[in-house]
């Protein structure tokens, strides 16, 4: 067959005409779009030309002349067009790109349903950097250029209801028979063979394989297709911000944290929940963001109050609001490193602390360093990445220093999951950041908070999205929502209760009609059941469920998710694996399984789903036993590796579902058998302790 003849084999492709090259919007609603630092790679001249012919394989031959230079000056490092990825710009659609409502899409149901959280990813309002497809934690992208995203859109657009549309990494390998019940589509995400799976900063084996165009950084919900905006964790940060008051400061539970400061870092995708979390929570926020349009974003969302880069002013707020005890959020305009020396210097009280800065990509401007401005900062990240290494690695130094002397002084800092801890150790080479026992000095807010209190129990940031795009429909689900809740039932819910009784007057919106709500697996299949419910009564429009990969059973990573796991599984992914595999056969809408997250690649295996309500019988029963599976699993795994919370939770599971299905519950030895056994074999010398 000649090429001409493969062509002709596909009729579902990109058209022979060269779309016209976009003028790129700089301003949309009076802020600054962001667009991405260069990209960095280390490309053979084979692997370069490599690289372009893997781009040009989604366009016909006929564009190929045209488009070879204009994608490798897209590749390119050097100048200013160059970004170091082929993001095949002029494929994207004109203007801006908003999640519409699911009536104005084409194709079968759960096809237009994933077309509009595709659109919701990349919005102005919601993207980090949309002109690249970076919806979150500084290179999470929906897929890796706009060939991808063209052609996953008109593969959805012409699917059946018994096709599964594969998602490699964001290509879309082609639709293929599949039946009713299956899922629509099946999406993975930079799943790298162990060898070449190396975590930050030693990550050049991953960002080659991005650069030529053959994986991809999903993150979490940007891969998954499941992000709404910085409300995706604004309901996690809170609840972790009241039991953080409630285990460090003896805060009783139905009072907020009134007079407290939170002092932390970032106002980007996921960070950006910090300031609206900390107000409905009660407290005082003072967060720290270099970039001013960052800023500007959450301030025009109202997603924080107050901005100034005056650090007297910061904490001249700080005291007003201590005294009247009301709720507000500041945004510093600088440097998190310079507002720990204020800090410091001047004894400041500063009750609660974190950082969520992007530390997954710590050299690659997930965190920047201080004595610079950020521009300058930006170009030498572009031009010098040694010297911007070194001046990164001096400011993460420096910062955990000063956290030291806060702690000191009465400061409780935990570690937010986003690598801070790693980043000092590993890249800043800080050891006095462990003990010696091989521990973080700092705790973990999955291993001392979320992971016994919530994942433990089921708990996980379960998220629905209504379709119709209505925020009439969106607030008959939160009512519906909490007549599913008992608040008496156990502190969880009475805060989940409490939260999706407010979650309308908190005004979290930003993109698609959406709402997060950390729910066990009994509430996330009873919420799930009353919803579709109501889309069959008519009530509301069809709803697409999803979670977070951040969740009981969705993620495997011993630096934030499974990190009270301690019967060291905590290093191997066969939960995310099976949790993926067990929604794909119990027919979820959309699986996906990607590596990395909050963490970085290496450092974790994660995966989401999304199941479209559309009020029929044969969804109820999809409900029943795929959502209860999503979450189940997962404490299945929590309960073997002997989580109290766990196993009492698996228990009452066993005895609830009776024949229906079964978990295996871990037989526990007696206090001190163990201990006294191996203790007395090591003093014998017939066992070796390898710690010594």
């Amino acid at each position: 067959m000649t090429r001409q003849d493969f062509s002709q084999a596909m009729t579902i492709k990109l058209p022979t005409k060269l779309p016209p090259y976009p003028e790129f919007i700089t301003e949309y609603k009076g802020r600054k779009i962001r667009r991405t630092p260069k990209r960095k790679y280390q490309l053979s001249k084979t692997e370069l030309i490599i690289a372009l012919k893997n781009s040009l394989r989604y366009v016909p031959e006929e564009l190929h002349e045209d488009l070879a230079q204009e994608f490798l000056t897209e590749l390119s490092m050097i100048g200013d067009e160059g970004r170091g990825r082929i993001y095949g710009y002029r494929f994207r659609p004109p203007g801006a790109i908003t999640a519409k409502p699911i009536d104005q899409y084409k194709g079968v149901l759960e096809a237009r349903a994933l077309q509009l959280m595709l659109d919701n990813n990349v919005d102005f309002d919601i993207a980090l950097y949309p002109y690249e497809l970076v919806t979150y934690g500084e290179c999470g992208q929906v897929c890796q250029n706009w060939m991808q995203f063209q052609l996953i859109k008109k593969y959805l657009e012409v699917m059946s209801d018994e096709q599964t549309l594969v998602v490699s990494s964001g290509h879309p390998v082609g639709l293929f028979p599949s039946r009713r019940d299956a899922p629509r589509a099946i999406s993975t995400n930079g799943l790298m063979v162990g060898e070449f799976d190396t975590p930050e900063p030693n990550d050049i084996p991953f960002l080659n394989a991005v650069a030529m165009g053959v994986t991809n950084y999903g993150q979490m919900t940007a891969g998954g297709w499941m992000y709404i905006g910085p409300q995706g964790i604004v309901h996690g940060t809170y609840i972790t911000l009241l039991n953080a008051g409630r285990k460090y400061l003896d805060i009783p539970l139905g009072q907020n944290l009134g007079g407290k400061v939170y002092l932390t870092s970032g106002l980007g995708g996921m960070s950006g929940a910090q300031g609206k979390a900390v107000e409905i929570a009660g407290g005082i926020g003072v967060i720290a963001e270099v970039d001013a349009q960052a800023i500007k974003t959450r301030k025009d969302q109202k997603w924080v109050k107050l901005v100034t880069a005056d650090l007297d002013e910061v904490f001249q707020w700080v005291e007003e609001y201590r005294t009247s005890r009301e709720p507000t959020s500041i945004a510093y305009h600088g440097n998190i490193v310079d507002l720990w020396e204020y800090v410091v210097k001047n004894k400041i009280q500063i009750e609660l602390a974190s950082d969520q800065t992007s530390c997954n990509k710590v050299h690659g401007g997930g965190y920047w360093p201080a004595g610079m401005p950020y521009e300058e900062a930006k170009h030498l990240l572009e031009t010098n990445l040694e010297a911007f290494k070194v001046e990164v690695n001096k400011s993460l130094k420096r910062q955990f220093e000063l956290i030291q002397a806060a702690t000191r002084q009465g400061t409780h800092f935990w570690d937010y999951g986003n690598s801070f801890m790693v980043a000092v150790y590993e890249a800043a080479k800080v050891k006095e950041i462990k003990t010696k026992e091989g521990e973080f000095i700092f705790p973990s807010y999955v291993e001392h908070l979320m992971g016994p209190l919530y994942f433990d129990y089921g708990y996980g940031p379960f998220r629905w999205v209504c379709l119709s795009g209505k925020g009439e429909e969106l607030k008959a689900t939160d009512e519906a929502a909490m007549s599913c809740i008992d608040p008496d039932r156990r502190t969880q819910d009475y805060d989940n209760y409490h939260w999706i009784k407010n979650a309308w007057e908190n005004k979290m919106v930003v993109g698609s009609q959406a709402r997060i709500l950390y729910q066990d697996a009994e509430g996330r299949v009873r919420i799930a059941l009353k919803f579709n419910e109501m889309v069959r009564n008519g009530v509301i429009g069809p709803v697409m469920l999803g979670r977070d990969h951040h969740d009981t059973g969705g993620t495997d990573s011993p630096y934030r998710e499974t990190a009270n796991i301690r019967d060291g599984s905590f290093v191997t992914s066969d939960m995310a694996h099976q949790c993926w595999a067990g929604n794909a056969a119990r027919g979820m809408t959309l699986c996906v399984l990607s590596n990395g997250g909050g963490v970085g690649t290496g450092r974790a295996i994660n995966g989401g789903f999304g199941l479209v309500l559309d009020g029929s019988k044969r969804i109820d029963e999809i409900i029943r036993i795929a959502v209860d599976w999503d979450t189940m699993g997962g404490v299945a795994r929590r309960a073997w590796a002997r989580n109290e919370h766990a196993i009492e939770t698996a228990a009452k599971w066993n005895e609830r579902v009776g024949s229906s299905g079964h978990i295996t519950l871990p037989h526990i030895p007696r206090k001190g058998l163990v201990e006294k056994l191996v203790e007395k074999a090591i003093k014998q010398r017939r066992l070796q302790d390898s710690s010594d």
